[in-house]
């Protein structure tokens, strides 16, 4: 089987497809979100030490195992040792679990996206417009079956075909749109208030520290820890599989380098698309929109610049678009390629089985906007009902507990050596050798161990 596994034609369609999967809706609305949330420049700060130490160890750790075995996650970490297949079981089980939400948020995307090509940005600002968009019985299941048909017809072509051609030519046209976005953000200025973007990217990059305390940095690093897990896109499979594609001679340190500041680059260019913007023309406490950020606050924002905020609106709808199809690409994958190696399908059975399976429980997700509708609470004292359930299910317990197994697999059972030797394979030095080991071994456990309590809620800032 390993002998016919396909494989990225190079490292460069590596890491734009994993910086595709990492690239998604977490770093368009949320990482923006949590920086104005948690003090701009100080949640930058330690997001970026975070990422340097944290997410490089998670991210090194799983694109190694992936190419050491040469399989996905579900058998990938029985092959390192048998009594850790149950990792390899629940990293399986996450990206099954977020496919069909994840989906029907790429649906709303979409949805947006036309609206605002058509040039109706106006009608999606007026108030109660999204919430009479989810609520409502068809429309929403509609645009989950297009963006989910999307997402399996490029995982239908395949590693090269499918998965690498697509990341090639949508991450260098997503890139060009963050960016463009980002510099058009800093021009604009309200008339009535006087608030300018530069103004607002200030509020971004100035940490807050006279406002700082421990809990309040207590709770941005475990926000800014968080974060990295939908940025890097570990402990749901995704790298393991994108890794078992990478080829024996690529050079694994320098991709792994590239996806990390790629990721870095685009989650803080969309900060400076956001924040700024925000900040003119709803002032400091606009950010408050939270979750609701992209689909109530930013139409309300694009209507007030006018003619420019109905084109400008339209371009970072389908920039979020993009962003979001690499992300679910590789989620679809995971699964995919899980189901090749475990029972022998073949691309085509394992891609249609679990887009059915995804589109029977996303259309349950959408009733819960309306026939199943329900609200419970969570562990960690949030209000919920099904999306934010399986969301809380996969996001906040198993990829912690995935991340935890993989730390004491690779960490204290086969050794940091494993890994490592697998990176040095070509000759190529590794770099922050001792940090990895150091982190691998005490400090990530540590820190995943107390994201999981605080998940529970049994930790309380």
């Amino acid at each position: 089987m390993n002998n016919k596994r396909n494989t990225f034609t190079g490292s460069i369609g590596f890491v734009l497809a994993a910086a595709g999967s990492a690239v998604g809706l977490g770093n368009i609305w949320r990482f923006p979100y949590l920086a104005a949330k948690d003090g701009g420049g100080l949640f930058l700060v330690i997001y970026i030490i975070l990422a340097l130490t944290f997410g490089f160890t998670l991210l090194v750790t799983e694109v190694a195992i992936g190419r050491k075995t040469k399989q996905s996650s579900l058998t990938a970490y029985g092959v390192l040792n048998k009594r850790f297949k149950w990792v390899g079981v629940l990293a399986s089980l996450v990206p099954f679990l977020i496919l069909p939400y994840y989906c029907i948020i790429g649906g709303w995307v979409l949805k947006y996206a036309v609206v605002f090509i058509t040039g109706q940005g106006a009608v999606a600002a007026e108030d109660g417009y999204f919430n009479g968009f989810i609520t409502g019985y068809w429309q929403p299941i509609v645009f989950d079956v297009i963006f989910l048909g999307a997402t399996a017809f490029v995982v239908l072509r395949g590693v090269n075909k499918g998965i690498e051609n697509f990341s090639k030519v949508l991450m260098p046209i997503l890139l060009v749109m963050v960016i463009g976005i980002s510099i058009f953000a800093l021009t604009i200025k309200d008339p009535v208030s006087g608030r300018t973007g530069i103004e607002g990217l200030k509020t971004y990059l100035i940490p807050d520290v006279q406002s700082a305390t421990v809990k309040s940095v207590s709770i941005t690093i475990m926000d800014a820890m968080g974060q990295l897990f939908y940025s890097i896109s570990v402990a749901m499979g995704i790298m393991i599989a994108y890794g078992s594609y990478v080829k024996d001679s690529d050079n694994l340190m320098r991709s792994v380098n590239q996806i990390e500041i790629f990721d870095t680059v685009v989650a803080f260019l969309a900060g400076v698309m956001i924040i700024p913007a925000v900040f003119v023309f709803m002032g400091k406490d606009g950010m408050s929109a939270g979750p609701g950020l992209m689909f109530i606050a930013m139409p309300k924002i694009f209507l007030q610049m006018g003619v420019a905020g109905q084109v400008i609106g339209a371009i970072f709808f389908i920039m979020v678009l993009f962003a979001a199809l690499t992300s679910s690409v590789s989620v679809l994958e995971a699964v995919t390629s899980s189901l090749i190696d475990r029972f022998g399908f073949s691309r085509k059975r394992a891609a249609v089985t679990e887009s059915a399976i995804a589109l029977v429980i996303g259309i349950i997700i959408c009733f819960g906007y309306n026939f199943f509708y329900f609200k419970v609470k969570l562990p960690n004292g949030t209000s919920a009902q099904i999306l934010d359930i399986v969301d809380y299910l996969a996001n906040n317990i198993l990829m912690p507990v995935v991340a935890i197994g993989t730390c004491v697999l690779v960490g204290w059972v086969v050794k940091p050596k494993t890994v490592i030797d697998e990176v040095q394979r070509n000759g190529e030095r590794m770099q922050r050798k001792a940090l990895y080991t150091a982190m691998i071994k005490i400090i990530a456990p540590l820190l995943l161990s107390a994201l999981l309590l605080t998940s529970l809620g049994i930790i309380k800032f």
